[in-house]
């Protein structure tokens, strides 16, 4: 028989994996009717940006300037990269507070093909550290090393001198299994996922002292199979996402440019809640939720909210930034993000600084929370470094 503190660690495991937020809220900060409606998809570290870029800027990058990162927030920007061929390495420290080995790495490489097309390619190694398990005192215990990591790829193309599309795939494997017995099945879980995105960037009219241009985009992404930790069936939902976003350029010759961005994020997953009208939420609801698929999911998921449209809005997530570049060495970044409390309540401004050296380029990103509820990246130094491939010699810019 499995001990019931291996059991107890396994359950936890599982839940600081899936409710990452969750995990630091207070109990007594917000009734328990709050947290029945919050959507908690399975893989969440697919959410956690891995860019300090982007970090920076409020977590936006929908619409932000195209970078060897695009491949995570919005592939068809790889279309409009100025450069042949860069990659990127990014480190984020996760709930680093509370425990020190989380973590999240990543990698990626874009390449140009031609003067309209380009591809990526990516990875994200997401690691929950090493937990000691024991059964009895005098055990010697047993390391687990449970993690997370996704494999992908898009491929973009201008379909006009200002307009893009991209397609791109993605392989999650997630093993949080932790062996208690010769009878569990602790196979790793693992699906796929496609994501969908377009992106304009408007051509440059000329204002007084500058010129400014309009951007706007969409990615669809994360659409695929639900995923299961187990051999009984259950299954959960990955974070299928919409994102769509609007930005404006000014460009004030080769000595600045500042950037704005605003966006809109909603989780395509349906909302728990009472699905057999009976006026509770049981296993009953649990067993239909579970026989939902993926697709009529993702679109039930703009209509299926308890509280009709206006609890709608309340799951969509708004975030702004803003970039300044300067001689296209040092750029400095703002952000906001803003998440309903009875959606997650998360709330923070961000801070970053981007430093372009010779054939590469380093940033940094700083969070603040503005919330009751602390944030996993609270108080965390995020960094990540790119490296121009097509210009040795020659120096990297911004």
């Amino acid at each position: 028989m499995v001990d019931f503190s291996v059991f107890c660690v396994a359950q936890i495991l599982f839940m600081r994996n899936l409710l990452a937020m969750a995990l630091l809220i207070s109990a007594g900060a917000f009734a328990q009717n709050f947290n029945d409606r919050i959507i908690n998809p399975a893989v969440p570290f697919l959410t956690i940006p891995s860019d300090a870029r982007a970090s920076g800027m409020g977590d936006t990058g929908i619409v932000t300037a195209p970078d060897v990162y695009s491949i995570r927030w919005n592939p068809a920007k790889l279309a409009f990269v100025p450069w042949e061929q860069q990659i990127g390495v990014g480190y984020t420290p996760y709930l680093e507070s509370v425990i020190t080995d989380i973590n999240l790495l990543s990698g990626v490489y874009a390449k140009r093909i031609d003067d309209r097309s380009a591809f990526s390619l990516g990875l994200r190694y997401f690691t929950l550290g090493e937990i000691e398990l024991r059964q009895f005192a005098s055990d010697p215990g047993a390391l687990a090393k449970p993690n997370e990591i996704a494999i992908e790829g898009a491929y973009a193309l201008q379909l006009s001198p200002f307009f893009s599309m991209s397609v791109g795939g993605r392989y999650v494997r997630s093993n949080l299994k932790i062996p208690q017995s010769t009878q569990v099945d602790t196979r790793a879980a693992q699906t796929f996922a496609v994501d969908i995105s377009a992106y304009r960037q408007g051509p440059w009219l000329p204002k007084q002292g500058h010129d400014g241009r309009w951007v706007w985009g969409f990615n669809l992404s994360n659409l695929g199979p639900k995923i299961a930790y187990d051999s009984t069936g259950e299954s959960l939902f990955i974070p299928t996402n919409l994102g769509v976003g609007i930005g404006y350029d000014w460009d004030y010759g080769p000595d600045s440019r500042l950037s704005w961005v605003f966006e809109l994020n909603k989780l395509m997953v349906p909302t728990p809640k009472d699905l057999n009208d009976d006026g509770f939420v049981d296993g009953t609801d649990l067993s239909l939720y579970q026989d939902i698929d993926f697709f009529s999911g993702a679109l039930r998921s703009f209509g299926d909210a308890p509280g009709g449209i206006y609890e709608a809005l309340k799951e969509v997530v708004w975030s702004t930034g803003l970039e300044y570049v300067v001689f296209q060495r040092l750029a400095m970044r703002a952000g906001y993000l803003s998440e309903h409390r009875d959606k997650g309540f998360r709330k923070y401004v961000t801070l970053g600084a981007g430093f372009g050296l010779k054939n590469a380029q380093i940033d940094l990103a700083y969070l603040i929370s503005t919330a009751q509820v602390r944030n996993p990246l609270e108080n965390t130094l995020r960094f990540s470094v790119s490296f121009d491939l097509s210009s040795l010699g020659s120096g990297a810019g911004l």
